[in-house]
């Protein structure tokens, strides 16, 4: 059967829906109407629109860049037990966990491409065409390794839909080895993303080789949170059946990832507190302020707070079975990585700057329009997929003269 044949009805599906589905649309579409608009004021009159400085030339883009690379790589707290163990409750969902990963991946790529000054010398990053400066760039590192996750999730999604509009299993010969091989990817782009911020010298906040594995740990408690609410929410607004024992062992997982990102937290904290060399200046700016610079304090204690709370959530099997409670740790973690990501990762490693000079950064109206376009396109991007996606899991779409079609039928 041709695969492009099925391209114009599912398009014609992913776009059907009730009035909350069209007017959840309509709202992701003028968010990323608002923000294009403020983005296109940004490339006509240059970045001096945010309120990054030479002082502060990292902030909220890089920080939700970093942040979102965490959710993309989460997806393999859902492989590995569904693929490589086999166990049959997640497999059955697997696949929702990398359509989040695709989408997150745009994201990542969108607030990169807004933290460019000049987008459009961007194609010196196409192999051949332009010079990437691989393997020596570190950044080359991350363009191939973002781009190649991204793929191998766009190709298992496909495969796996289009044999199951057809009714047909999968191919295991072609799925099982890409899956097996997003593994190491997706443990790869949040570490080759830690090591651009521990390989600068110059950054003592961040040239730490601790700093890979706290990237790792973080990204799952965050990303594996944001699965378990979309999961519940699909739970009741789709005929989608996901089984509680899913969402307890994903929560479960979770308690052993908190458990090590909050150790790693502490064991870094000890160092530097404890040694108490000239470098400990970036983690006073933080956590008790600098010269009577303290914008960032509130934030390093909510994120330490929230994380130590939503553990503590986690580890008792009552508490994470219990929706209510479930549903409160999973945005306990959400706000403390996103926070610890953001205003506790890039901000005090350039605060005091190389020359002393302590800038408090706070992003502008513009920065925060682009970035709610940028989710938005996320969420929309994720919504037509799950629209594609759950229709064909279960058995409601598919193609005429198919088995699932002619099951249906009957």
């Amino acid at each position: 059967m041709n695969a492009l044949k099925l391209i114009v009805p599912a398009l014609q599906h992913a776009f059907r829906g009730g009035t909350a589905f069209k007017v959840w649309v309509a709202g992701l579409l003028c968010m990323m109407a608002w923000g294009g608009a403020a983005y296109y004021d940004q490339l006509t009159t240059g970045l001096i629109v945010t309120n990054m400085r030479d002082q502060v030339s990292w902030a909220f883009y890089i920080g939700n860049f970093t942040f979102l690379v965490g959710v993309a790589a989460a997806a393999v707290v859902l492989v590995i037990p569904a693929y490589i163990y086999g166990w049959k409750p997640i497999k059955e969902v697997v696949i929702l966990g990398e359509i989040l990963a695709i989408s997150a991946i745009v994201m990542c790529l969108m607030f990169v491409v807004a933290d460019m000054g000049r987008p459009e010398r961007g194609w010196h990053l196409i192999p051949v065409i332009g010079k990437m400066n691989f393997p020596r760039a570190i950044l080359a590192w991350d363009v191939l390794v973002l781009n190649l996750y991204l793929v191998l999730n766009v190709v298992i999604v496909s495969h796996l839909l289009y044999r199951g509009i057809q009714g047909r299993p999968y191919n295991p010969n072609l799925v099982v080895p890409l899956v097996l091989l997003s593994v190491p990817a997706a443990v790869g782009i949040h570490t080759v993303t830690a090591f651009i911020y521990a390989g600068m010298a110059a950054r003592p906040y961040w040239n730490a080789s601790i700093l890979a594995p706290r990237f790792l740990c973080s990204a799952f408690c965050s990303g594996p949170a944001i699965m378990l609410i979309l999961f519940q929410i699909l739970q009741r607004t789709t005929k989608i059946a996901i089984k509680d024992e899913a969402i307890w062992k994903v929560a479960e997982l979770m308690a052993y990832a908190m458990f090590l990102n909050l150790f790693l937290l502490g064991a870094e904290l000890f160092k530097e507190y404890y040694s108490r060399t000239e470098h400990l200046l970036h983690f006073q700016y933080l956590f008790s302020g600098l010269h009577g610079h303290s914008a960032l304090v509130p934030y390093a204690w909510a994120f330490v707070f929230c994380g130590i709370a939503a553990f503590l959530i986690f580890l008792f099997p009552a508490t994470r079975r219990n929706v209510v409670t479930l549903n409160v740790g999973c945005l306990l973690i959400y706000a403390s990585v996103y926070i610890e990501k953001g205003m506790g990762l890039v901000m005090p490693a350039m605060t005091p700057d190389t020359l002393g000079e302590v800038y408090e950064y706070t992003p502008t109206l513009h920065e925060l329009r682009i970035g709610a376009a940028i989710f938005s396109t996320g969420f929309l991007v994720f919504t037509l997929l799950c629209k594609v996606a759950i229709p064909i899991l279960t058995g409601e779409f598919a193609a005429k003269g198919s088995p699932a079609s002619q099951a249906a039928a009957h």
